[in-house]
């Protein structure tokens, strides 16, 4: 069974993201040293059915070379052929677009991956072949914005906790009900979406909140008094030693 997230948890945003190139395993070690609960990571499927860790369809922003390759047009020996890290600082020269099993290996024990689905449901097949076979099903978690593709991964993974990711409030309180309904965890909210009603609601449906993404420590922990078990930040360590200030 997954580990449960607690209100002290930092979830480090696509690694420690403020200091290192996000979706990287740099950026992931990094985050883990300096104390992170949780990293969070995105993922879409290569064309050869390889899942690849990276927030973007397509490689323009965030890897330096001669063409900007589609994620899902593209087989993972091309995309691994880019240097995803060099855009953050010539000491991350030669870091590559991650396969999501290379993440999984840097989790430490008793800490958790949190894994968006970028694309579709397509992505469980290979999803379900990498999880198992590291070892360590149990420290995953899902989130993702697509509705189908999150209560998809919840049926595929029933002991894992998987969050639907919302930016939006319209609707949302019917949503908080239905993600109840399906077996979701619970929600998984930009912050600035978050009052004490959605907190309320969430937790008469035995649902959790979390929180995406904050980088002020006032706001983190308003939000973490309110109720929200996690908070996602681009700066772990940061974060929690200003939120002990206050």
């Amino acid at each position: 069974m997954v580990l449960n997230i607690s209100a002290q948890n930092i979830i480090a945003h696509r690694g420690a993201s403020h200091l290192a190139p996000e979706n990287t395993v740099a950026s992931a070690n990094l985050a883990w040293e300096l104390g992170a609960d949780a990293v969070e990571c995105d993922v879409y499927l290569s064309k050869d059915n390889r899942v690849m860790v990276i927030h973007d369809k397509d490689t323009k922003r965030t890897c330096s070379g001669k063409k900007n390759l589609s994620i899902e047009g593209s087989p993972s020996m091309l995309l691994r052929d880019l240097d995803a890290g060099i855009w953050k600082g010539e000491e991350f020269k030669g870091e590559r677009i991650p396969f999501l099993k290379e993440l999984i290996e840097t989790v430490p024990e008793g800490k958790n991956l949190v894994v968006e689905i970028k694309c579709g449901s397509e992505v469980i097949p290979a999803l379900k072949r990498c999880i198992e076979k590291s070892g360590k099903s149990d420290q995953i978690i899902f989130i993702g914005f697509g509705w189908k593709t999150i209560i998809d991964t919840q049926k595929e993974f029933p002991d894992n906790k998987c969050y639907w990711l919302s930016s939006s409030k319209s609707g949302l309180s019917k949503k908080i009900k239905q993600a109840a309904e399906n077996g979701l965890a619970g929600v998984n909210l930009r912050y600035s979406i978050i009052n004490k009603d959605v907190v309320e609601l969430a937790k008469e449906n035995n649902i959790e909140v979390l929180a995406w993404t904050v980088d002020d420590p006032v706001k983190a922990k308003e939000l973490t008094e309110m109720g929200v078990v996690a908070i996602t930040t681009n700066r772990p360590k940061w974060m929690r030693d200003e939120i002990a200030k206050l």
